[in-house]
């Protein structure tokens, strides 16, 4: 039986990403752009069901993915149906309007998206329902804009009410460090995060400028339109769930996930990366071992958000390595243990002390389509502060002399929604400062205090 996952992708960016990873996980399960199985492997549909539903009408099993497409305008939407994947989602599954929310947080979570959330819900019931083990949902959106952030936030806060036991994991893209697309962006942003502390279990941060970097510089693509980054940002999503999709012989899902990798509710930022990247013309002169497999997980190049992790420390990471590394399976799971170890040992100043064992491993057999090994990480670092801390210095600038603060208020927000995101931000990222100085020894001192108090 499978455990199901529904997939809600919001707004533009949400929808762009979301149409390359159900293109990836197309071919990983051996579906054409119909739904209709063409592969020869029955181990590529025996858990199709974690993203699919298979519909037995009077021909061939269709497979219909658990997706609801949201936008707040209907322009990407219907680039979907009319595009090669349009017969491949249900129609009743698309939830448009034509207002927009124009770069505006309180227009996604508060008038437009308000209006609307009721017939969004409805749409998610649906595809809960027809689940046997809802294991949780995915939401695909961006920080920047108006509806990924406004109502991705609102949809967060309303999910958590009614699944209250679910696992809820996002794919955040934030604003890139350099490149900005516009003005507002650490507004919506920092609205979001002040949303997305509370309201999330997972939270995978990605950005564009990361994304741009390992485009240009390691895939060697001149100018990088955004389907090549999303081509990147679908390899880690279809990465994260391989465990839940194949039969693996270490095996993790989104709780185990969860479980594993964050210490403290709160700090619930994840850091993805990716290997091996590498120029598709120096393809045949590579050869990955596990070892090199692992050392390149944690190096910054390979990381899909712009923060390094050298100047903070690992609280905890999760590696999924994918492909044969050995034929045993015993052997394979001592040889990953083997090289995750010996990476400790050799920067044991990065990983902090008082978790011991704080790097979990999955396994599976099945590659990527096209790769013969591969591998994600996913990483809970206190480096993460950087991230918050240049986008609270961006939003403080614009918020102490209150620029386009009416296009908010004239939404209906309150000027103390602004303030109170501001100081749970400095909260977050004063809580990762704090963990990330900790150490074993000042623990130990502060107990002895208490026993002599006592």
């Amino acid at each position: 039986m499978s455990r199901e996952i529904v997939n809600v992708q919001v707004g533009q960016a949400g929808n762009q990403v979301g149409e390359a990873f159900w293109r990836m996980l197309l071919a990983e399960h051996g579906l054409d752009d119909a739904g209709m199985y063409t592969g020869n492997d029955p181990i590529q549909i025996a858990r199709a069901g974690v993203y699919f539903t298979q519909v037995d009408s009077d021909g061939p099993s269709k497979y219909v993915p658990r997706s609801v497409q949201v936008d707040l305008e209907s322009g990407v939407c219907n680039r979907l149906r009319s595009g090669p994947l349009g017969q491949l989602f249900r129609p009743d599954t698309y939830f448009t309007a034509d207002s927009g929310a124009g770069n505006n947080w309180a227009k996604g979570y508060y008038t437009e998206g308000a209006e609307l959330i009721d017939g969004i819900l409805d749409i998610i019931r649906r595809q809960t329902e027809a689940t046997e083990a809802l294991q949780g949902f995915q939401i695909i959106h961006s920080l920047g804009g108006g509806t990924g952030a406004g109502l991705g936030s609102l949809l967060l806060s309303k999910l958590r009410e009614e699944y209250p036991d679910r696992m809820l994991s996002t794919f955040s893209i934030l604003p890139a460090p350099n490149v900005s697309e516009t003005v507002v962006e650490p507004y919506n942003s920092l609205l979001s995060i002040h949303q997305l502390v509370d309201n999330c279990d997972l939270t995978i941060c990605i950005d564009n400028e990361a994304l741009y970097d390992i485009a240009v510089r390691t895939l060697k693509i001149k100018s990088p339109a955004y389907k090549d980054l999303n081509q990147l940002i679908s390899k880690v999503m279809c990465g994260v769930s391989t465990s839940l999709r194949f039969p693996g012989q270490l095996n993790g899902d989104l709780r185990k996930l969860g479980m594993n990798l964050i210490p403290f509710p709160r700090l619930h930022f994840l850091m993805p990366s990716f290997a091996p990247f590498y120029d598709p013309k120096a393809r045949t002169f590579q050869r990955l071992s596990v070892s090199e497999l692992t050392s390149s997980l944690f190096d910054r190049r390979n990381l899909l958000v712009a923060s390094d992790p050298r100047f903070g420390r690992y609280l905890t990471a999760a590696c999924i390595f994918r492909g044969k590394v050995s034929s045993h399976e015993a052997e394979a799971r001592y040889i990953i243990m083997n090289s995750v170890a010996q990476l400790q040992r050799k920067n044991s100043n990065l990983f902090v002390e008082w978790i011991p064992d704080n790097v979990s491993v999955s396994l599976c057999s099945v590659p990527p389509v096209g790769q013969p090994q591969a591998a994600i990480a996913l990483a809970n670092s206190t480096c993460m502060q950087e991230l918050f801390k240049r986008n609270l210095d961006q939003f403080a600038l614009m918020f102490k002399r209150r620029a386009f603060l009416h296009w908010y208020t004239g939404e209906g927000m309150d000027v103390m929604e602004f303030t109170e995101a501001e100081s749970n931000t400095q909260d977050l990222i004063s809580e990762y400062q704090q963990y990330q100085e900790a150490t074993v020894e000042e623990e130990e001192e502060g107990e002895v205090e208490v026993e002599n108090e006592q």
